[in-house]
């Protein structure tokens, strides 16, 4: 196990990270077992530098009981998932419905770094379907600290605007972590949007999907990795839970494509 404050770009000598994408099928209003199943996996996989969990996955995506099922940032729950980060040295992003100090439910993508530190939580901004029923949407991007790297998180319906993931790559990010419960039909739209998000903005794309039928949908998994080409690195199958881990690099490639960031001029106003 590596001591939690080590960079691992530094101490590896190119910057990559160990990603285990845990494409799992959480019990819809069951967050302790949920807890549990996050506590086993991540004893599994200590060799990984970050877990990345999926949309709403420690209660079970919900629109129905998110009230009731949502968590504070300083509760029980979410302070075993810290200790969990902490004792494998494994930084986090887990998908939960947050209860928000003003009252109101957000779907959020939680970030926890190898020392238990909670480095940040991002709410949905895209909210879909009934979501917009149930939880308050976001109103600001985040960019988070975690592993030694730089990382900008979405969450599902976020990544079909592509304007999202470019302010987060414009903003800093070094590599794009989406949280996802996509299901059917829409499964080949949240590949050809993952791999589109890393091309044009030339940044690692790690894209986590959950698997098996939930309160209403049957989720299609498919969670995978694309590098700074758009290519698929690793990948999970459809409908079926499994843990994949990928050997992600934080470097961009441009031998054969352009660095378009670094290209990009002001866009200038439509004309008529």
């Amino acid at each position: 196990m590596r001591a939690p404050n080590m960079d691992v770009s530094l101490m590896e000598g190119t910057p990559r990270l160990d990603v285990a994408l845990a494409q799992l099928r959480p019990v819809v209003g069951e967050p302790d077992t949920n807890l549990a199943t996050v506590e086993a996996v991540l004893a599994e996989y200590e060799q990984a530098d970050l877990m990345v969990w999926p949309e709403l996955f420690l209660c079970g995506y919900t629109t129905m009981q998110a009230e009731a099922l949502a968590e504070t940032l300083e509760g029980t729950r979410v302070g075993r998932l810290r200790a969990a980060a902490k004792r494998h040295a494994t930084a986090i992003v887990m998908g939960l419905a947050e209860r928000c100090a003003d009252g109101g439910i957000a779907n959020s993508a939680l970030a926890i770094d190898r020392d238990g530190r909670i480095a940040g939580c991002y709410r949905k901004i895209q909210l879909f379907g009934d979501e917009a029923e149930a939880f308050t949407p976001g109103n600001a991007l985040q960019i988070v600290d975690l592993a030694g790297a730089r990382v900008g998180l979405m969450i599902c319906f976020d990544i079909e605007f592509p304007e999202i993931g470019r302010a987060l790559a414009v903003g800093g990010a070094e590599l794009l972590v989406s949280v996802s419960a996509n299901m059917r039909p829409f499964g080949p739209d949240h590949r050809l949007c993952v791999q589109a998000r890393a091309l044009e903005n030339r940044r690692p794309h790690v894209y986590v999907n959950q698997v098996g039928r939930g309160e209403t949908f049957l989720f299609t998994g498919e969670s995978c990795h694309a590098d700074t080409a758009g290519r698929v690195r690793a990948a999970c199958p459809p409908h079926t839970g499994r843990v994949v881990l990928a050997n992600v690099s934080l470097e961009v490639e441009t031998e054969t494509r352009p660095d378009y960031l670094a290209l990009r001029r002001p866009v200038p106003p439509v004309g008529y």
